[in-house]
């Protein structure tokens, strides 16, 4: 059972001046148990609450030193006959186990050396996996934290290390944070440390990543600054905590996690081999992004879950600006445009669609709020915020940031509180663009016409819009030349463009604005014949997302689109957008417009069009290696795909010269597997050769990819039966299931999945089910296919795994 909002708001009216004092001993990092001892101090109005502690043994609870009456159900410890008025020291004792699913403390052993790690991952619902507490954002509490460890052990936390003895580390304790921000991590870590303004930060990672710590030391180290100093200069309210960590770590559910003093990051995010331009801005946009958390989030965190955005739509915004503007990451609005945006559109489609800024009422309870941690609390919150920007004027909007931060700081706030501060700072109707364009989903449709030649822009929708509109004039053999661009309010009425009478015009060229894009029929053919030949990648990428949309809403036949694909891709030279393009084609077109036995052609064309590329672009490592990726995904070419292989044994480059990293190598192995043209014996002898937790997971992904009946079987079998498989391992094992090429072999596992995934779910938790709604099968799903989905929605499900498949009902 889950905190209800009704809960949570009668708890927060009870308690006051909460504190907590941890003791974790994690000496026995290969028992089933870790030992936990937390006294929480508090003063109370009402004689009965309840901590929450999950899944505890051995537990002792002891109120002002006396034991109390135990009352646990699992979940809840009932806490009676407190003294009102005054402190309560509760003192709780237990051992607590460790989890291989992100969601608490989660044991990792390192394959490549066999070290173990232990970190403390939290979240929502998961604090109270590690540590009992009043497990809800608006009971902040000031944190001291101690752990013990093995001696050879470094240990991270919140608050800076003030002493150690031996294994046993003690912390500062903290500002007031919410529970659900506390982190330790504790292992044997590669770690890079210095000082910056005064304070000490530092980047981490497993003893076995040092080598690839170390290249990108002065990069981290420079973005790091970069941001730091640049949201010192953005903002006025002081960086609020004594240091800052950072580590990359195994076996995160989430990208990354703001805890406070130590973020922390998955850890693919510290790729072996070359890492390409697009993983680089992609990194940086999330450390901004984290970083930004240190005030939205952290210093001012949301009262309820309801308002997820002010965290998230805030710290996406600021991560992709910050990340361009402090760190020097030109192309971070590429990334957003070309990746995130569009999957905020698909979002924004779905029955699952929500305000950006809900209603309280309407998130009922924390598993509902899990739900809403998706692309409209972050992408389109992000775009929602850039357009806030763009209408209000930046120089307000910071006033009114500045103004909420100082109002609040240490404590909580809501959407009011925020509109207050912004609507102080500006002359402008905010509480009325809040209205519109937060607590309404949906979005609305910007289309081009044409008045004898004059391009008319109109709005389909309610929302007010400040975008810029961009002219060209076309040369019949597809260059494109600017010949003006411009700032438009769109509005109720349309807006005549008379000075581009006979012109192309791209509206939102630069994307300000949230909403669809319909062209006239003359900008469209322009761009359908001519997209290669524009010289502004922010264009471009709108215009093929502006595809993407077509084909989803079925107005562009995928055919079409395919033409669009074998006309443009091979010409394009941005990584980032061609990467994009390339996923986007793989992952949605063809999965979702295609039909059974139709995704060979598409992926035909698609290889096709990296190879052209490669050939074309040998001579810009960026883009040879994107192409590189998608031919290798694609290719049905077994003798290059084998020569590659032998290439990256031996020389380690392709002989187009492009680095054969070793995500490229398994891409080789999963190719080669899934053709049926490498064995298991060959795979194993891979994984060996690899020696590391990537070659795990390579390997798991390949065996699952062999098109027999045993390697299914097999794969399947480790999915819906081992209770102890890990959340990676769970996802590799599902990217080599499902094949687009192997249809008629999956098909009993489309049923099995729908059949038995919720079963696992249930048994795993809330984030482990997030886990397996993304293995949804990767297919072009039948017509009986579909029935079966919709008919397995119509039984009990858990909450977040019924999101999952309705989304991806909705998007079929």
């Amino acid at each position: 059972m889950s905190l209800t909002l009704d809960e949570a708001r009668a708890r927060a009216a009870q308690l006051s001046d909460v504190a907590y004092d941890i003791e974790l001993d994690l000496t026995e990092a290969s028992a089933e148990t870790f030992g936990c001892r937390t006294v929480v101090t508090f003063t109370t109005r009402e004689p009965e609450t309840f901590l929450e502690l999950t899944a505890a043994r051995d537990l002792l609870v002891l109120v002002d030193g006396a034991p109390a009456t135990e009352a646990y159900d699992g979940r809840r410890i009932a806490l009676t006959d407190l003294p009102t008025g005054v402190p309560v020291r509760v003192e709780v004792s237990a051992r607590v186990p460790y989890v291989t699913d992100g969601d608490g403390m989660h044991r990792f052993t390192d394959p490549a050396d066999g070290e173990t790690y232990l970190s403390a991952y939290l979240g929502m619902d998961v604090s109270q996996r590690v540590f009992p507490c009043f497990d809800q954002v608006d009971l902040k509490a000031p944190v001291t934290m101690t752990v013990r460890a093995d001696p050879a052990w470094t240990v991270l936390a919140n608050g800076r290390a003030t002493g150690r003895d031996g294994g046993t580390w003690r912390f500062a304790t903290t500002p007031p944070i919410p529970t659900n921000m506390v982190v330790v991590c504790a292992g044997p870590w590669h770690s890079v440390t210095w000082e910056h303004r005064g304070l000490p930060f530092g980047w981490h990672a497993r003893r076995s990543l040092a080598a690839e710590l170390d290249r990108d030391a002065a990069e981290l180290r420079a973005l790091t600054e970069g941001c730091f100093d640049h949201y010192a200069e953005l903002l006025a309210e002081p960086f609020a905590f004594d240091s800052y960590d950072q580590a990359f770590v195994p076996g995160q559910n989430w990208g990354a996690l703001e805890t406070p003093g130590c973020v922390t990051y998955r850890d693919e995010l510290l790729p072996r081999g070359r890492m390409g331009e697009p993983v680089r801005v992609r990194r940086a946009t999330i450390v901004a992004h984290e970083m930004a958390h240190m005030w939205f989030g952290n210093l001012v965190t949301m009262r309820w879950w309801e308002d997820t955005w002010l965290n998230e739509s805030f710290a996406d915004y600021m991560g992709y600006r910050v990340a361009r503007d402090g760190a020097g990451y030109a192309d971070t609005l590429v990334a957003h445009e070309a990746r995130r945006k569009p999957r905020a559109y698909d979002a924004d489609l779905r029955r699952s669609t929500h305000p950006v800024a809900p209603r309280a009422e309407e998130v009922p309870d924390v598993d509902a709020a899990f739900n809403n941690f998706d692309q409209i609390s972050y992408a389109k919150g992000n775009s929602v915020l850039r357009q806030l920007v763009t209408w209000l004027g930046d120089e307000a909007f910071v006033a009114g940031v500045d103004a909420h931060l100082a109002a609040h700081r240490f404590g909580n706030a809501t959407l009011t509180d925020f509109v207050d501060a912004l609507d102080a700072a500006s002359d402008r109707d905010v509480r009325g663009w809040v209205e519109v364009w937060l607590r309404r989903s949906g979005h609305d449709t910007v289309r081009v016409e044409r008045d004898g030649g004059v391009p008319v822009l109109s709005r389909e929708g309610e929302r007010p819009h400040r975008l810029r509109v961009t002219a060209y004039d076309v040369a019949p053999g597809g260059t494109w030349t600017e010949v003006g661009s411009r700032f438009v309010d769109v509005a109720a009425e349309p807006v005549r463009l008379e000075e581009w009478a006979g012109r192309v015009v791209v509206p939102n060229s630069h994307g300000e604005t949230f909403a669809r894009l319909r062209l006239d029929p003359e900008s469209w053919e322009a761009a359908r014949t001519g997209l290669s030949g524009l010289d502004d990648v922010l264009v471009r990428t709108v215009l093929w997302q502006h595809a993407f949309e077509l084909v989803q809403s079925r107005l562009l036949p995928v055919e079409e689109y395919a033409d669009l694909v074998a006309a443009h891709l091979p010409g394009e030279t941005h990584p980032e957008l061609l990467e994009a393009v390339l996923d986007r084609t793989l992952d949605e077109v063809l999965l979702r417009r295609t039909a059974p036995g139709e995704p060979e052609r598409l992926s035909a064309i698609v290889a096709d069009a990296c190879a052209r590329g490669l050939a074309a672009g040998a001579d810009d490592p960026e883009r040879a290696l994107a192409c590189t990726r998608g031919l290798i995904a694609t290719s049905t070419d077994l003798d290059l795909l084998r020569a590659w292989l032998a290439a990256a044994r031996a020389s380690g480059r392709t002989a187009e010269g492009v680095e054969l990293t070793p995500a490229l190598v398994w891409g080789l192995v999963h190719r080669l597997a899934e053709l049926g043209a490498l064995d298991a014996a060959a795979i194993e002898e891979e994984r060996r050769r690899d020696g590391t937790v990537d070659g795990d997971l390579g390997a798991a992904r390949a065996l699952a990819a062999r098109p027999t009946e045993e390697a299914k079987a097999e794969a399947w079998s480790r999915m819906a039966d081992d209770a102890e498989v890990s959340n990676r391992h769970y996802a590799a094992l599902a990217a080599g299931l499902w094949s687009p090429v192997q249809g008629d072999l999956l098909e009993p596992y489309v049923a099995r999945y729908l059949a038995e995934a919720p079963g696992i779910a249930e048994r795993r938790g809330q984030s482990f089910s997030q886990v397996v709604g993304r293995a949804f099968p990767a297919l072009a799903l039948a017509p009986d296919q579909v029935q079966l989905l919709r008919d397995a929605l119509t039984g009990e499900l858990p909450p977040v795994l019924r999101r999952h498949w309705e989304d991806r009902l909705d998007d079929l």
